[in-house]
């Protein structure tokens, strides 16, 4: 306890000397120096108000005669006031300081200064804490008395300021100057989780004045964005666009937020991505074509440097959905054309991609998949078309529609006629884009004799899971057969399994065949949750088929083992899998 003691009076002296020289904290590196030590000194007025709530008024001064400057020198000094983590343990200090039963005039002079500081801070910030109210109470005052009034009007004040210089910048003689808006954003960078001051921080925001340079601090945009991220403000879609739209690095670090919240989140299933995603607020403000391209441009070097990983497949088809529902909901015409979204792509390919497959009768699915089959096949094969980027970019392109890309195997597995080569085509491509012309026609041959196999068995009276596994290219042995698609005839084959009425009984047992790793059950558990909810979106009746999958789903989910964090395993783009 000795020990401790000595302790706390040395950080005692340097903070002293700390606080004299901060002074009211008027030159920027002052400031700097105050941001850099802020957590340290927090941590200190903390031991402090440990040491002074088991002592009377008497035996404060008595072992800190210089305490009340402390705690002045601390009050009025903005930068450290203006944290609120700061102002509660001042509060706590000070509290500790007031003698409910002066007895002598030292005493009461001491009440009289401590209640003066209070008063200052109260009347200056606004508290929502319980010891505000026994503060007051100790003052003889309510609370009432304390609410920041002048706080108030001062930021209504500004906010006028700024939205009448907004819609009269011709006035040159009423215009805020460039220097005193950056002077108020570098303000405002500790102050943006207080709810005081949101309408100023929108306000500075949403403003744009005529300067070729950017007015508000680096600063700011990094403390507003940090704060809207951990939830700490409640700011409209319009300011946090308008904030993207002005800082670059706060878009990408939302972005790099969302993946890191898909990535730790154990189990993630369409319906948990899409409310991380409409959480994050980036469909909606991806409205704007900027941050639409600039959040696309990083979904494609996600995908490059993953590998095609399936969580970011997935990422980037749900961003896709919600991205057009809210164009939907903000415009009933296009306010920007569909190229500045989509540069690399034909604008017809496009038109066809967004239609909704419920909005067609599900016998004519097949025909929009011809057509974006053969469009895709233009563009990747006829090198007189030209590639506008690649295999890689239209393929890319095809996988933000996922209601589209899902849907081809199916649409194969279920017709009684010949299998299309635009859809077998299509099918080959959405798997593996990155293959040559010669790979892609194997791996179309491939499952050109797998379909046959499986729409023999579709009309046989009886199954079984050695019927299914020869269809599927193992043989009678159990020794897999070196097919070069084995992701692709795996998703054929669940889908046979969830469609025929004579795989719902063979379901469990193929299922744990296919499933002899913890990286295919997980691929599995995700083709059956994807499944799940384009059924849903399309609005499917299949009563039976749905249970089934959500029963294979439930099961999986409860014995997989959770992927870990450093990602080793990785779906390939463009691989091969077997």
């Amino acid at each position: 306890m000795a020990q401790d003691s000595v302790g706390l009076y040395s950080e005692y002296q340097f903070w002293m000397g700390k606080l004299s020289v901060w002074g009211q904290a008027s030159s920027s590196e002052t400031q700097q120096d105050i941001c850099h030590h802020l957590p340290q000194f927090q941590e200190f007025l903390r031991q402090i108000y440990e040491v002074l709530k088991e002592m009377d008024s008497g035996t404060v001064i008595e072992r800190f005669p210089t305490i009340g400057q402390l705690l002045a020198k601390t009050c009025w000094n903005p930068f450290i006031l203006a944290y609120d983590e700061s102002q509660k343990i001042l509060i706590w200090c000070l509290c500790c300081l007031i003698n409910k039963e002066p007895q002598n005039s030292g005493e009461s002079k001491l009440n009289s200064w401590t209640r003066g500081l209070l008063s200052y801070m109260l009347s200056t910030f606004r508290f929502d804490i319980k010891e505000v109210g026994l503060c007051t109470q100790s003052l003889g005052y309510a609370t009432a008395d304390y609410y920041p009034g002048l706080l108030k009007n001062m930021v209504l004040s500004l906010v006028s300021e700024l939205r009448e210089n907004h819609l009269n910048g011709f006035n040159t003689q009423r215009r805020m100057a460039p220097e005193r808006i950056r002077s108020l954003s570098r303000v405002c960078v500790p102050l943006v989780t207080l709810p005081d001051f949101e309408p100023l921080v929108e306000a500075l925001l949403t403003y744009h004045g005529h300067e070729p340079q950017e007015m508000l601090w680096p600063e700011f945009f990094d403390a507003v964005n940090e704060a809207f991220l951990l939830k700490k403000t409640a700011l409209s879609k319009s300011a946090i666009t308008c904030l993207w739209l002005r800082h670059l690095p706060s878009l990408e670090k939302t972005v790099l937020h969302l993946f890191e919240k898909l990535i730790f989140s154990e189990k993630n299933s369409l319906r948990r991505i899409k409310d991380f995603m409409k959480d994050s607020l980036l469909p909606e403000a991806a409205c704007h074509p900027a941050i639409f391209r600039v959040v696309d441009e990083m979904f494609r070097y996600a995908l490059l440097n993953t590998d095609g990983a399936p969580e970011v497949l997935a990422t980037v088809q749900v961003f896709t959905w919600c991205f057009i529902e809210a164009l939907e909901i903000e415009n009933t015409q296009l306010k920007f054309a569909l190229k500045t979204y989509f540069p690399y792509a034909s604008p017809s390919l496009v038109m066809v991609l967004l239609q909704d497959p419920k909005d067609i009768p599900r016998g004519l699915w097949h025909q929009p998949l011809k057509h974006i089959s053969e469009m895709l096949r233009a563009a990747v094969e006829d090198q007189t078309q030209g590639s506008s980027g690649g295999p890689f970019e239209s393929w890319f392109l095809f996988i933000h529609f996922g209601g589209w890309a899902d849907m081809v195997a199916e649409q194969l597995l279920m017709s009684d006629a010949e299998p299309p080569e635009a859809l077998l085509w299509l099918l080959a491509f959405g798997y593996n884009p990155c293959d040559g012309c010669q790979q892609r026609a194997q791996t179309m041959a491939e499952v050109r004799a797998v379909l046959s196999h499986l729409r023999k068995l579709l009309r046989s009276p009886t199954l079984s899971a050695r019927d299914l596994q020869a269809a599927a290219g193992g043989s009678p042995d159990g020794d897999p057969q070196p097919l070069a698609c084995g992701r692709l005839i795996r998703h054929l084959l669940l889908s046979f399994l969830l469609w025929a009425p004579g795989g719902h009984v063979l379901a469990r047992e193929v299922v744990s065949l296919m499933a002899q790793t913890d990286e295919i059950t997980r691929e599995i558990i995700g083709f059956l949750d994807q499944t799940l909810y384009r059924w849903d979106r399309l609005g499917m009746e299949a009563p039976a088929s749905r249970e089934l999958a959500g029963e294979l789903l439930t099961e999986l989910s409860a014995h997989v083992q959770p992927r870990p964090t450093d990602r080793g395993c990785r779906a390939g783009l463009g691989s091969q899998a077997t």
